[in-house]
């Protein structure tokens, strides 16, 4: 008898093991159960998403006599492009819930509306063995976009022609806008978290790109607000807090089909163009921006002293500092010395291992949070016991069980070296926890 997917759903739920998961996936590659991993991949796929909210459970003691692949298929990729919405697809969700079996729905078809297959198994998981085994068919694409290297690591980079602009200290976000489907608007953190907060602003993006009729594109950028724990807190979904001078400052455009493909076709200087050009629908909106960007030769001494003071400019005016860019280079969906960050301190990602109690006026709430992780190769231990408020100690030190395995954002004036051969920050200070699930970096 053919193994049904819900039962391998259920495997992989009962085996924390890695190994053990990856085991289970290569042994449905070899018996090339190929309904399986096409729902693996809907459900993984950032950019393939349904417009529903809520799809519900299968309580009936009764069973259904069983959905066909084909007919869920059907009324996934009607959901997909919008066909279905609203009350329509509400009827048509649960009437499929109605035909197919308790086990098949709850463990396996609800699972893929609702973008969690629930049994710890990421794109990564599934394409590490399918690289292995050789399948590449079964691959899952990966939500990325072009991040920056450190150009404390690039000096060499740091030469010859080259854009400026000031780096940013927000949250990146991708909107994907895309007339073509019924959300129009959709916004995701740099892994492909979908957004679902800044309402004013993907709203107006919405009603100006149904009016123009704009192309399937990616603006990509930060989202910024005066205060930066309101805005993470707003992010996370966490609590009620609103960032309502939350702005969308842009500082690059990529066709929606490029950006799939991994690659733009036009270089950076022309995308600066283009977004210029695509942002003039957006006139008049303050919660949109377009980053400015300067020119700058680096070969020259006029370049050098339009550098040092473009980058002391961005600190004064309280910048994280500048990012510096190949003029010349195509936009790629990974980590990139064609664009490079500098900035006056260091910051790093961190695993809190420990929550450890203070002492004297913080006996009883926070000391500080004993991290480790990894950058750049290099094994990172370190106490952060400096950038909490009073709020912050109480509140953390209440939740300090939960907070264990988390990641946070740690500033630091250095990285330096222990005597063991680890290597640990000069004055290290928090900033942020960095994600809505425990070893989530946004």
């Amino acid at each position: 008898m053919r193994t049904q997917p819900q039962d391998i759903i259920a495997r992989l739920e009962a085996d924390n093991s890695r190994l053990a998961k990856e085991a289970i996936l290569g042994e449905a590659m070899d018996e090339k159960l190929n309904e399986f991993f096409e729902g693996v991949r809907m459900c993984l796929d950032k950019l393939y998403t349904f417009g529903v909210q809520q799809v519900p459970t299968r309580s009936d003691v009764l069973s259904g006599q069983g959905l066909s692949w084909d007919n869920f298929k059907a009324l996934a990729d009607k959901l997909a492009s919008r066909e279905l919405t609203g009350h329509a697809a509400r009827d048509a969700i649960e009437l499929a819930m109605g035909v197919a079996t308790t086990d098949q729905w709850n463990g396996f078809y609800r699972r893929i509306l609702i973008k969690d297959l629930r049994c710890g198994v990421s794109e990564k998981t599934v394409n590490n063995v399918a690289k292995k085994k050789k399948m590449d068919h079964y691959k899952v694409p990966v939500f990325e976009c072009m991040l920056a290297h450190d150009s404390a690591k690039h000096q060499k980079k740091v030469s010859g022609k080259v854009c400026l602009d000031k780096k940013l200290d927000g949250v990146r976000v991708l909107t994907v806008v895309d007339c073509a489907m019924g959300d129009v608007v959709s916004q995701y953190t740099r892994n492909g978290k979908t957004l679902q907060n800044f309402t004013k602003i993907s709203q107006f993006i919405k009603n100006k790109a149904l009016e123009t009729g704009s192309r399937a594109m990616v603006l990509d950028g930060e989202i910024v607000s005066s205060s930066f724990q309101d805005l993470m807190k707003q992010v996370q979904r966490k609590t009620n807090v609103q960032a309502d001078d939350a702005v969308l400052q842009l500082f690059d455009i990529i066709p929606l089909s490029e950006f799939k493909q991994g690659k733009s076709v036009l270089n950076q200087r022309q995308r600066h163009v283009m977004l210029k050009e695509y942002c003039k629908i957006f006139d008049g909106f303050d919660n949109i921006q377009v980053i400015d960007k300067v020119d700058c030769d680096l070969d020259t001494e006029a370049g050098q002293k339009q550098f040092i003071e473009f980058n002391k400019e961005a600190i004064d005016q309280g910048y994280e500092g500048i990012m510096i860019k190949d003029p010349d280079a195509k936009y790629e969906c990974k980590r990139s010395t064609a664009w490079l960050k500098q900035k006056p301190f260091v910051e790093v990602t961190l695993e809190v291992k420990h929550v450890e109690e203070g002492t004297g006026r913080n006996e009883g709430r926070l000391g500080a949070f004993v991290c480790e992780g990894q950058d750049d190769g290099r094994t990172i231990k370190v106490n952060v016991g400096s950038g909490f408020s009073d709020s912050d100690r109480d509140t953390f030190w209440d939740s300090r069980s939960s907070i264990v395995g988390n990641l946070i954002e740690v500033r630091a004036d250095a990285i330096t070296q222990n005597q063991d051969g680890t290597w640990s920050l000069r004055f290290p200070r928090f900033k942020t926890f960095r994600g809505m699930e425990k070893g989530e970096k946004i």
